[in-house]
């Protein structure tokens, strides 16, 4: 492996993603902040304009009629200093008089504020200018003049959201800079108060239940402190164990960093970012079933060890032919998703247990049968009394099959057969080893049959009831 290709697979650093997300929230913050901002001084600065166009339409109108002439220079008269647009339209639609132009006007019949006005008395509407960042806003009321009914009309361009916005860029493009190294710095700080205590972790594995730093590592911690307590014989087991949690977490954090480090520099394209963050959140989802899965081995162990979390009195009647079709039809999305076909043969069989275990038992082998097959496969999950009165549960695929060298070892936790194949598909490599754990607690017996290319069918048959 060339220099540079080490340096690309180099992993990458977690500090860096927290503070690329700290600045990337912050920035967006402002920028949410300051079109909240416009868009309400747009809407009080829009509900002035019109609420003084209301009262001077209203005065001129007033001052109009008292005249009692209906002659436009008696309007003419006063309407210099408003600063508005003032017309004076007849019951036809003809315009009479506008103090912004002397040249012809064409007929107003049609314009919505002076139907309104002519129907109900007053009438207001809002018109785009000719520019995208103004717009006219036309109030317009009915007077009744000896020359007849008439309309008195006044507008006013007002900037719209978008003339604001373009005031407000340079104020905002100040702030984003301000945001923007305000944030560097705190995310800096910020994330080495975050990484050191997790660094010092790492270090102190004999401790690390009594130094765990964070409430959301307490399940973690109790997992791995509990598996270093293990009995001196088990000691080669506890070591392997570890190391493999360590590397099994290790590895999505690195992905997750990686794909944030290319945002947080720039070297991603920003229409890469929405696959970068589908890709982060997988790797982060990956961690969790990791987590749950370890938790689960770890309750199971202690099971085993004579400190039951659940008791012997618990143990009820299990009907395995409904626990199967429920399992199919749980697993059927997962399934249709690998482009493979799963079907169930559910025959009477009553298993004494714990159905919640059972469940992630035919849970487990149902899922390992998927990701292990190719697209049109097909996977049967069954169950039966055998000729011998015991109950069993039986998942039978048509996948890739497993090689004889590694048959013995599939339950042992962390084994992959194919390792690229459960990566790819977020396997843990704990789902099996969490079947044994479940089949050893209902005392049953697992038989596997397998050939490469072939497929694999597996077997859990439980005592009688």
């Amino acid at each position: 492996m060339s220099d540079e290709e080490r340096r690309a697979r180099r992993p990458q650093s977690m500090s860096r993603r927290y503070r690329q997300g700290l600045i990337l929230v912050g920035v967006l913050c402002v920028l949410a902040t300051l079109t909240a901002a416009t868009l309400l001084f747009q809407r009080s600065y829009t509900e002035r304009v019109d609420d003084t166009l209301h009262r001077l339409c209203a005065t001129l109108a007033a001052g109009y009629t008292a005249q009692g002439t209906g002659d436009p220079d008696a309007l003419a008269a006063l309407v210099p200093g408003t600063g508005l647009r003032c017309t004076l339209i007849d019951a036809d639609g003809n315009v009479l008089y506008d103090n912004q132009t002397t040249a012809p006007l064409p007929n107003h019949a049609d314009r919505p504020e002076v139907q309104a006005a002519l129907a109900q008395g007053s009438g207001s509407t809002i018109r785009e200018s000719e520019t995208m960042d103004r717009e006219t806003h036309y109030y317009a009321l009915r007077v009744d003049t000896p020359a007849g009914v008439q309309v008195v009309r006044v507008g006013q361009d007002v900037a719209n959201i978008w003339g604001l916005s373009a005031d407000s860029l340079p104020l905002l493009i100040c702030a984003v800079v301000l945001i923007l190294a305000g944030a560097a710095v705190l995310s800096w700080w910020m994330t080495r108060q975050l990484v050191q205590p997790i660094n010092r972790l790492a270090e102190n594995l004999d401790t690390i239940e009594a130094d765990v730093p964070y409430e959301e590592l307490i399940p973690l911690a109790r997992t791995v402190q509990s598996d270093r307590k293990l009995r001196e014989d088990n000691e080669t087991m506890r070591r392997e164990f570890t190391a493999n949690v360590s590397h099994e977490l290790k590895t999505p954090l690195t992905s997750i960093s990686g794909y944030a480090e290319l945002i947080e520099t720039g070297m991603a394209k920003s229409e890469d970012v929405p696959a970068f963050a589908g890709r982060i959140h997988k790797e982060a989802r990956r961690m969790i079933a990791l987590v749950s899965d370890i938790l689960q081995l770890s309750e199971l162990d202690s099971t085993r060890g004579g400190h039951p979390r659940t008791a012997p009195a618990e143990m009820a009647p299990v009907d395995l032919a409904a626990l199967v079709k429920e399992t199919a039809q749980t697993m059927t999305v997962n399934a249709r998703k690998a482009y493979v076909t799963l079907q169930y043969d559910a025959r009477p069989a009553t298993v004494r247990g714990t159905r919640d275990q059972l469940v992630e038992l035919a849970t487990n082998l149902c899922d390992n049968a998927i990701r292990y097959n190719r697209p049109g496969g097909h996977v049967e999950l069954r169950c039966a009394t055998g000729p011998d009165g015991c109950p069993y549960l039986e998942v039978a695929d048509n996948g890739i099959g497993i090689p004889q060298e590694s048959q013995s070892r599939i339950f042992e936790r962390f084994y992959r057969v194919d390792k690229s194949r459960s990566k790819e598909t977020g396997g843990t490599g704990l789902g099996l080893a969490i079947v044994k754990h479940i089949a050893l607690l209902h005392e049953g017996r697992i038989d596997l049959q397998s050939q490469v290319g072939t497929g694999t069918t597996i077997r859990v048959t439980f005592p009688k009831p």
